[in-house]
């Protein structure tokens, strides 16, 4: 990672060059609130990305999520969360986040901007990330890691299932919380 030689600040979260997301490396999960009193927790199987740094400092980051890959653990939920009430994925089957507005922080934190699409609309999202460091594998692989960590509201994306509960309140937290911790490999 480059680096300010005065404050020794991390100034990149990704060296030049293009980094493949590895999937079997990585994970995709979320979590809501549920009846007000727990987080339910999910994840999604399928997914890929990249992330293109130039000498500039600018990044360029893309991910690619299989919507039908949901799992939350419970086969019966996580069909209601295919269907026409949350991700709708017969109709689209792909959630999507492409970014090129990332920013330093300090502290190896940078804010990134981007577009994430969900059931076919776009809306503008912020991440923070964390710079996890960098290593060569057993295998002679440079890999970055990468830890992104945000909020979004399921109303923003056309999701509005929801129901009352008798003592107050509502079944389904407003936010869900998103993090995605990314092991990436530099392509050659």
């Amino acid at each position: 990672m480059s680096t300010n030689p005065t404050a020794g600040q991390t100034t990149t979260i990704v060296p030049v060059g293009r980094w493949n997301v590895d999937p079997s490396h990585s994970s995709v999960e979320f979590g809501i609130r549920h009846l007000m009193i727990t987080t339910v927790r999910g994840r999604f199987r399928e997914f890929d990305g990249f992330f293109q740094s130039a000498e500039s400092g600018r990044v360029h980051a893309e991910a690619h999520i299989k919507a039908a890959s949901i799992d939350t653990g419970e086969e019966t939920r996580d069909e209601h969360l295919r269907s026409g009430d949350f991700f709708d994925v017969e109709h689209y089957p792909e959630i999507t986040f492409v970014s090129d507005d990332v920013e330093p922080l300090g502290d190896g934190r940078f804010r990134v901007v981007g577009v994430l699409t969900i059931r076919g609309i776009a809306r503008e999202q912020e991440l923070e990330a964390t710079a996890g460091g960098l290593n060569t594998d057993p295998w002679g692989s440079e890999r970055v890691g990468v830890t992104l960590r945000g909020e979004l509201r399921p109303t923003d994306f056309g999701v509005d299932w929801n129901q009352a509960l008798e003592g107050g309140g509502k079944l389904l937290g407003e936010k869900v919380e998103v993090t995605a911790d990314i092991s990436a490999v530099k392509s050659e």
